[in-house]
């Protein structure tokens, strides 16, 4: 696997359920009455007039344009008069600040540094609609882009008078230089019109930056992007105000829209000010708002109130309620949880009770919301009590939801055991320790039982015990030919005693290192059965069974992994071969490199009775080779991989080792190279399956990070369920592919990262004071196809709140192996910092808006750090990805590509296997027309293909009502399958929609009735073909198979029989859950 380099460590579920034989009908009829949802996003192409020229994602200017990005209050080259924001801000004397662009586009490795501001200054925030029409009135310069793939720079803005948005220059008539804003029919975010997505350089185009504005009887678009993300903002809130409330807008926000807030400050004020002074101290007003949001310094508040005392030439530190008001609006507003609740408030300044069960449902894909729950998260974040009163959620209680733990990235069902427990230990991932008494390097640190106490603590479920003998008849714990201190072998005993259940009921494994004498060995029996007593595992193996027993089976259970007497010795002790992982560390890597590290002199020691029988399912076995175990060895054998020779079998021989770790179980641990205690990368063997993957827990990083990280599911207890196609029997699996797994529906993983708060200095650095510069680096980590990693701009001299407004993209071929890690760090010439990381499985991820808990770089919580992304996750089947080359992908039959199978040159089962290739291919038609069917529905609703049907619904039913809200469209609902009935004459883009609509319908309806038939044959070719299966060899060698061709027609098998198995699952996920997902949108807006 690709190896990213160690940011950080260089400074210091399975859905199932079967498919609905017969939805019921959807009762009623729905007319979609004015204001009933959102304008949506759309899609559209662009073009460029400045030869090749490129937009990079989230530096939302051309490369290589010189105007900079325009500012709020100034802009940019040209002269406007000044807003009342711009009047503010000069009032404070607040210095402009430059945008320095450069190239973004290479990655950190090559040390290309990215430098962007916001176009908004810092210091001023937009936190109100009033804020966006000024913005909109003084203007902005935007890019808009036209079907003739050119670019025009204009510079647009708004008129006073609040009727109409202008652009120039112009060629046309200053008249026509304009769009009423009477006609607007909706604003869309993203790139989401015709226009843009025939653009050339569409993949170039920031989705953050874009928008369109749709308006006219002809529904014509006017795309449009913007020089940041913030921008882009301003105007989509700013015109959907206008669209509402036209030129009452400034009116009806001032007379009612924050009278709520402002009141719930006023009250907290007057709290303070105990002696109706109209005025409190300068100190307790900054414990006041420290109070409310624990993040800020203090010293920027202090800052802040005497920014503005100085503005007003005020002496004195006294503060009034109304200083006291605009500094908490300054300070506790932030500008990205603002936009996204105008979105879904109606164009109001708080959420009701069903705008927020629509954001609920439609954005953080929670099912079955109902108003009591919207009143319960109302009743438990908003601060204000007129908002509980009335049910409605204000900006800071939306923030307080959106920062609490309801809304933190990691789902909440990992936290406990989650995962079948019954399956054999050879099935699970198990949390492992290296040299666990360790708490330096492996060459000259000490040893100290905290490092056992940490391991266990943490979920560790396999630890080592290295014992020598020591002096006094008490054996000794440390690594053998090295500096390393001692500790005594009772004590370490003792707290894995004390510890051993800790953090999980799960069976430990204690991994026995043996080096003492037989007359220490005897004093080590003593001590283990004294101290863990029942819990020592002593039961023998059943041979009559095939595989281990499960976790659950050996819950309180400890195992000793060590070396056994075989069963034919008689005597009280005998003779076994030694393990010395310490001697090879002193061995030097001479002419045949690696080989030569695994090429250690076998020794001999004595190993007594007693200890042998302590040891019963974890024997200590040294490997051969593959086909020598696949014969021979036993289900209870262990065998020991240096982390070299693990990587040479996963790189030649991947499919064998995962085949042999479905019922062995293979311990690897570092090589003995690695005297500074670094760490290997669990990626490169959790691949192929090994189960016990020994970790320096001391040494923080990057590779801890990932193990801390992927243990943290299944409750963290120790035990990780490996993906279902390393476990099952029959299935092929290579652990180097770099393409999709054969029967695993790839994901399309779509973040964006929005925004951090609260920012540490990176510990150490004193170069820049306190001036934070970070960046983000998002990093997927997996099998080879899934590895890959994005970085975002740096945002400079900005840790308390920087916006980043990125998006970034990724195929996850093998979700069930797929960790995320997000690395936050300090922009510096001399040398980029570590300020704090987060790692999560795949399968832990919640989709919304998310904030994610930043962790530092031994893994302690971050005070008030956070980042905030929004995750979606998509189904890549079915017609692939959207957009490629600005061309819409949709996949005819006659370029699909169907799964194949693989001849195995033995005529019944080749014939077997034909019957199965009509079934697969019926399937995959099933799916891509239905796929194609919706992807289509979700571009005329001016949507990407990470909308969900339910947003679909939110962006086109202001489309489907007359300017005098009569209906143009019904939603029939009374039949099985609902339908749109057009009313009387309606413009042809709604027409186009109502016949993408029923297209959709139609699809979606074709795969429900036929999935179950298809499925039932591909099962029975499945079964037929599973009859030869234990006869495989023979039947091959009968039809004149040898030696490679035969392996070969054994591995076609697998393949095949992997296809056939998980061919139609897909099918009937799709059909179920694109079902439930449009009515349960249509039932929202029926309520």
């Amino acid at each position: 696997m690709a190896e990213f380099g160690s940011r950080g460590a260089a400074t210091g579920s399975t859905r199932g359920g079967g498919l609905p034989s017969s939805p019921g009908p959807v009762q009623g009829k729905v007319a979609f009455k004015a204001g009933d949802g959102e304008g949506g996003g759309g899609g559209g192409r662009s073009c460029v007039d400045s030869a090749g020229d490129g937009v990079s994602n989230g530096d939302c200017a051309l490369v290589g344009d010189e105007t900079g990005s325009a500012q709020l209050g100034s802009p940019g080259s040209k002269a406007r008069g000044c807003s009342t924001v711009q009047q503010r801000e000069s009032k404070s004397g607040i210095p402009r600040r430059s945008s320095i662009i450069k190239d973004g586009t290479k990655q950190k490795r090559e040390r290309k540094k990215t430098v962007s501001f916001s176009s908004m200054p810092t210091e001023k925030k937009i936190s109100s609609a009033s804020d966006c029409i000024n913005a909109m009135v003084e203007g902005s310069e935007l890019r808009k882009f036209r079907s003739n793939s050119r670019v025009y720079h204009r510079y647009f803005l708004l008129d006073a008078d609040m009727q109409s948005l202008r652009w120039e220059p112009s060629k046309k008539d200053s008249e026509k230089a304009k769009i009423d804003i009477k006609s607007v029919k909706e604003v869309r975010t993203g790139k989401n019109t015709d226009i843009f997505r025939s653009n050339g350089i569409y993949d170039q185009i920031s989705e953050d930056c874009a928008f369109s504005i749709i308006y006219g009887d002809n529904y014509e678009s006017l795309d449009l992007v913007a020089n940041s993300a913030d921008i882009a903002n301003i105007w989509v809130t700013g015109l959907r105000y206008l669209i509402s409330y036209g030129k009452h807008t400034l009116d009806m926000i001032e007379s009612s829209q924050d009278n709520m807030r402002t009141s719930w400050v006023s009250q907290m004020f007057s709290e303070t000010d105990v002696d109706n002074f109209g005025h409190i101290a300068l100190y307790k007003a900054v414990q006041f708002i420290k109070k409310l949001n624990p993040g800020l310094k203090t010293s920027k508040i202090e800052l802040k109130f005497k920014e503005l005392h100085r503005s007003k030439d005020k002496t004195g530190t006294e503060v009034t309620k109304e200083e006291f008001i605009e500094v908490f609006h300054e300070l506790c507003t932030r500008p990205e949880i603002y936009f996204l609740l105008v979105q879904f408030s109606s164009n109001k300044e708080f959420l009701d009770t069903k705008d927020l069960m629509m954001f609920l449902e439609a954005e953080q894909g929670m099912a079955h919301v109902t108003e009591e729950i919207s009143l319960e998260i109302i009743h438990k974040y908003e601060p204000s009590k007129e908002g509980q009163e009335k049910g409605w959620l204000s900006i800071d209680g939306f923030t307080n939801y959106l920062t609490s733990p309801d809304c933190h990235i990691f789902d909440p069902e990992h936290k406990k055991v989650c995962q079948d427990m019954k399956q054999p230990l050879s099935h699970y991932f198990i949390n492992s320790s290296h040299n666990t008494y360790l708490i330096e390097d492996q060459f000259r640190g000490p040893s100290d039982i905290t490092g056992y106490i940490r391991a266990l603590k943490m979920g560790c479920r396999s630890v080592e015990l290295d014992v020598w003998d020591g002096p006094d008849n008490e054996p000794l714990i440390y690594t053998g030919h090295t500096m390393t201190s001692q500790i005594v072998f009772r004590s370490v005993i003792d707290i894995i005693n004390k510890y051993a259940f800790f953090a999980s009921e799960y069976p430990l494994i204690l991994c026995l290192e043996n080096h003492c004498s037989i007359k220490q060995q005897k004093v080590m029996v003593q001590h283990m059965k004294k101290i863990l007593g029942d819990k020592l595992h002593t039961q023998s193996p059943n041979i009559e069974e095939s595989y281990l027993p499960s976790p659950d089976s050996l819950k309180g259970k400890i195992l000793i992994k060590a070396k056994k007497l075989s069963s034919n010795c008689s005597g009280l002790e005998g003779d076994v071969t030694d393990e010395d992982e310490g001697a090879e560390m002193s061995q030097r890597v001479g002419k045949e490199g690696a080989e030569q590290q695994n090429t250690v002199i076998v020794k001999r020691f004595q190993l007594c009775k007693e200890l042998s029988e302590l040891v019963s399912i974890c024997k200590s076995v040294q490997f051969k080779e593959f086909q020598v175990s696949f014969q021979l060895q036993k289900y209870w054998e262990v065998c020991s991989f240096n982390e070299v020779l693990a990587s040479k079998y996963a790189n030649e021989n991947p499919g064998d080792f995962v085949n042999y770790n479905k019922r062995f179980l293979a311990r690897v641990f570092p090589s003995p190279m690695r005297i500074d205690s670094s760490n290997m990368n669990p990626q490169d063997f959790w691949k192929c399956g090994c189960q016990i993957v020994a970790m320096n827990f001391q040494t923080p990083g990057l590779m801890m990070d990932l193990n801390i990280g992927w243990f943290r599911q299944n409750g963290n207890c120790g035990y990780v369920l490996r993906p279902a196609i390393m476990r099952e029997e029959v299935s092929f699996f290579s652990a180097n592919t770099k393409d999709t797994v054969p029967g695993v529906s790839p994901q399309l993983l779509h973040v964006k990262i929005i925004s951090g708060q609260n920012f540490p200095k990176p510990k150490g650095s004193g170069a820049k004071g306190d001036v934070v510069d970070p960046y983000v680096y998002v990093e997927i980590h997996g099998i080879p196809a899934d590895c890959a990693e994005k970085r975002t701009k740096t945002v400079h001299q900005n840790g308390d709140n920087p916006i980043f407004d990125e998006s970034f993209e990724f195929q996850i071929n093998l979700p069930e192996l797929a960790v995320m890690r997000f690395v936050v760090l300090d922009d510096d010439y001399i040398g980029d910092e570590f300020i704090g990381q987060y790692t999560i499985p795949f399968e832990c991820l919640q989709t919304g808006y998310r904030h994610v808990p930043l962790q530092s770089l031994t893994g302690e919580i971050l005070a008030h750090a956070f980042l905030f992304v929004h995750v979606a996750i998509t189904n890549r089947r079915g017609g692939g990805k959207p957009h490629k080359r600005g061309l819409s992908v949709r996949k005819g039959k006659k370029s699909r590509e169907y799964a194949s199978m693989r001849t195995l040159w033995i005529k019944p089962i080749d014939e077997v296997f034909k019957n199965a290739l009509q079934p697969i291919r019926d399937a995959t038609d099933l799916r891509e027309n239905m796929q194609n069917a919706v992807v289509s529905f979700k571009e005329l609703c001016g949507l990407s293909p990470v909308a969900n049907l339910m947003q679909c619904i939110l962006a086109v039913s202001t489309r489907l009502v007359g300017p005098d809200s009569t209906p143009l469209v019904l939603l029939n609902l009374n039949d099985q399958y609902p339908t749109m009935e057009i009313q009387g004459t309606v413009p042809e883009v709604l027409r186009k929609i109502v016949t993408a609509y029923d297209m959709m319908i139609q699809t979606i309806k074709t795969l429900i009735e036929n999935a179950n038939s298809v499925y039932e044959k591909i099962v029975q070719c499945q079964k037929a073909a599973m009859e030869f299966h234990e006869n495989l060899h023979n039947i091959g060698a009968k039809e004149g198979l040898k030696e490679r061709k035969l392996q070969k027609a054994v591995e076609s098998f697998t393949w095949n029989i992997t296809i056939l198995k998980t061919g139609s699952q897909p099918c009937q996920i799709w059909s179920r859950d694109i079902y439930t997902e449009h009515i349960t949108g249509h039932r929202q807006y029926q309520e």
